[in-house]
């Protein structure tokens, strides 16, 4: 059922003011040149005889990540394709990992390469031997490292996805000219953060119930986890705390990262979302810097949004847009 008592006029006005840490764009600054120093080759191995595809080639791919580690990745595009392909970056959902390369067939199958991150601790291709100081709720990772900015373990992982994209030019038969990053929910707000830190190496950004964003809001209405891993952590560890936790949180919310970003924007929401509710995915769009920015509304939808039909929305989109394969 609705969460909230908002309007589809009222939810497309909605942009409420937020306050934005004053060193916030030192601290991403700060960290990028961190995780690049490391610097790192990429590696890519051939495996599509492994799967049993006839029309889509995947390569195995291990890119360097936050503090040099390894982050695995699949990179799949279409079999015989000729000339520089456009690229989509996908960001992962909460709690998954990039799974089986045949589970990610859509993109290669119209045309595109994807290269599918890893999400470092949560898939079992890429650990996270990162747990910081704070208290972990069980069974999460809302909270690892909360208890600081620096120790934080979206830190890490927005860190990953960026160096996706800087990996982009390292491997062959891209068009670094045309990149989208694209995911949902957890994958929306990732990229939501790689469309504002690596802007400049993007042509658009792709983001479907993006998670990560207005956290503040976010933790009173959403009923279903993650955001409720929060409600649980400050309920029984940390209830003295709600102002630090949050003031960590500030610098990995998509609103802040939104209002940095001006490639092109496809945004998704569903409004009947127990778990990215409708209001966060809007505070997000109605700051988002850029002027090129669509939302599509799904009225009737929970947390799978449009299901079958987010990436033919997508699909048409990029036509749209322009960025397509050459035929």
């Amino acid at each position: 059922m609705p969460l909230n008592d908002f309007g589809q006029a009222e939810l497309a006005a909605y942009q409420p003011e937020v306050t934005v840490p004053q060193d916030f764009d030192a601290f991403w600054q700060r960290t990028l040149a961190e995780a690049r120093s490391h610097g790192g080759a990429v590696k890519a191995e051939r495996v599509t005889d492994q799967y049993g595809l006839r029309t889509v080639e995947v390569d195995d791919v291990r890119l360097p990540g936050w503090n040099g580690e390894p982050v695995a990745a699949w990179l799949l595009r279409p079999r015989g394709a000729k000339g520089p392909l456009p690229v989509i970056v996908t960001c992962l959902g909460y709690s998954s990992g990039r799974g089986l390369p045949t589970e990610h067939l859509f993109w290669p199958s119209v045309g595109y390469a994807q290269l599918v991150v890893d999400t470092r601790g949560q898939g079992h291709d890429t650990p996270d031997p990162w747990t910081g100081t704070g208290t972990q709720w069980s069974g999460g990772f809302m909270t690892r490292g909360i208890q600081s900015p620096e120790e934080y373990y979206y830190r890490r992982v927005i860190s990953d996805c960026v160096r996706a994209v800087d990996a982009v030019a390292e491997l062959p038969g891209l068009d670094t000219g045309r990149v989208v990053v694209a995911g949902s929910s957890q994958g929306g707000g990732l990229s939501l953060a790689v469309a504002a830190l690596a802007g400049d190496k993007l042509s658009g950004v792709m983001a479907d119930v993006p998670f990560m964003c207005h956290y503040r809001k976010a933790v009173q209405l959403a009923s279903d986890s993650p955001y409720v891993e929060l409600v649980h952590y400050l309920r029984w560890h940390s209830r003295h705390k709600v102002d630090e936790t949050f003031a960590t949180l500030d610098y990995f919310d998509g609103v802040h990262f939104a209002q940095r970003a001006t490639v092109p924007a496809l945004f998704g929401v569903a409004l009947m979302d127990p778990t990215c509710p409708a209001l966060t995915v809007y505070a997000a769009f109605n700051n988002y810097a850029g002027e090129d920015r669509t939302m599509t509304v799904w009225p009737v939808a929970d947390h799978s949004s449009g299901c079958g039909s987010v990436q033919p929305d997508q699909l048409a989109w990029l036509t749209r847009s322009g960025l397509v394969p050459a035929s």
